[in-house]
């Protein structure tokens, strides 16, 4: 197995991460990120064995925990009620009261709503050129959920401020100064979130912050803190997917001659999973093994950390032809961007909806849209999307 450095924050990786990506993967399955101290797995055979064995987990084994700082404390207060972090049975529990609530008759519910948000929100463009990110893509998500949780949609702002400030923590440039606001964003937005679900207790009404108190209150012992935690990574992990995945996809798609019938009702779900394929918003996802085991060639030892790179493994050509050219018309197939096994993201309808809807709404609408600028990716390791995307439309 080869050991490899390369900065996460270099420019040129930020910019393009797949060239690394091919050449560790051109060495085997499996290399050692010098910079991370981490064995990381490139292809795709791998990365999905890791994701969906369940000697390998996302909570620390006994002993192994990182010890927390006192000034991060209030931050993995909320972290610690997270099904992102937590393994069975508690994993299980939550993730059942969450499903229970967040159905998929529920989401499928939202499209009319997202249809008529996405128009709202091109109504508002101004004429002339315009950056996607601000004017449609951040606001599209944020205000989703709002709607979906049942929290006033006129403080969407703020819930993308403290989303944004709180995702910091997994940016390869972090800092003190990141992580200070990060706690700030974390104890406002638990007071918020406390102050609404004590307000659904006694008002309840159709939104998904009434469905878990429901659930917790016919016995499944969901507590405040986990319905707060909860509540907070649905808008997180679930804003910051669609934000990337719809930057990321009208840049592939005006990249590569436009969307011409990509965006058709017949050929949307196969545009939107190339998409999502191509230039998913995570590249790198972690994972703590349990027991000894060998994947790869490799002995992993308990109490090990492995590196999951999603990105990589959307590319591999094993399994894709021409992974490196971005291809609409690809047939739908498996791809590993929302994860695999027990952590599948569970947001992961929510976004490809979003996209389905959001994209042939905003190409329909702006015609002639067209990169006003080169596009350029932000800092943001281990997510991945654009800093900004400037656009002009006829």
């Amino acid at each position: 197995m080869r050991t490899l450095a390369q900065s996460p924050v270099d420019p040129a990786f930020v910019q393009d991460p797949y060239s690394f990506y091919e050449a560790a993967r051109a060495g085997g399955p499996l290399f050692r990120w010098e910079d991370y101290g981490l064995v990381c797995a490139v292809s795709a055979a791998a990365v999905g064995a890791i994701l969906r064995d369940r000697r390998f987990g996302r909570e620390a084994p006994p002993g192994r925990a990182p010890r927390i700082p006192d000034h991060l404390a209030p931050f993995y207060a909320v972290e610690a009620h997270s099904m992102l972090e937590l393994e069975p049975p508690r994993h299980t529990r939550l993730r059942s009261l969450v499903l229970r609530a967040f159905t998929s008759r529920r989401i499928a519910a939202l499209e009319p709503g997202i249809a008529a948000l996405s128009e709202a929100l091109v109504d508002d463009i101004p004429a002339g050129g315009f950056d996607l990110l601000p004017a449609f893509a951040q606001k599209l998500p944020v205000i989703v959920i709002a709607r979906l949780l049942g929290v006033p949609e006129e403080r969407a702002p703020d819930l993308l401020a403290w989303s944004n400030a709180m995702v910091g923590m997994y940016q390869a440039r972090r800092t003190r100064e990141t992580e200070a606001a990060a706690v700030a964003a974390t104890e406002a937005f638990v007071a918020f979130m406390r102050a609404h679900v004590e307000a659904r207790r006694a008002r309840p009404a159709d939104d998904l912050i009434t469905q878990l108190i429901a659930a917790e209150e016919a016995g499944e012992r969901l507590t405040t803190d986990e319905l707060i935690s909860t509540c907070i990574l649905l808008l997180n992990a679930g804003h910051e997917a669609t934000v990337h995945g719809l930057g990321n996809g009208v840049k592939a798609l005006l990249e590569h001659g436009g969307p011409g019938g990509a965006l058709a009702p017949a050929a949307v779900e196969a545009t939107v999973e190339e998409i999502l394929r191509f230039d998913p918003p995570l590249h790198l996802f972690t994972r703590w093994v349990y027991e000894d085991v060998e994947i790869g060639g490799h002995l992993f030892r308990r109490g090990d950390q492995v590196g999951c790179l999603l990105a990589a493994a959307n590319r591999d050509p094993a399994v894709w032809d021409e992974p490196a050219v971005f291809r609409p018309d690809r047939p739908v197939r498996q791809n590993l961007s929302f994860g695999a096994g027990l952590h599948f993201c569970v947001g992961a309808p929510l976004a490809r909806l979003e996209l389905r809807v959001a994209l042939p709404v905003l190409f329909r609408r702006l015609p002639g849209l067209r990169l006003a600028a080169p596009p350029e990716y932000a800092d943001l390791y281990h997510f991945h999307g654009l800093k900004a995307l400037r656009l002009a439309a006829d």
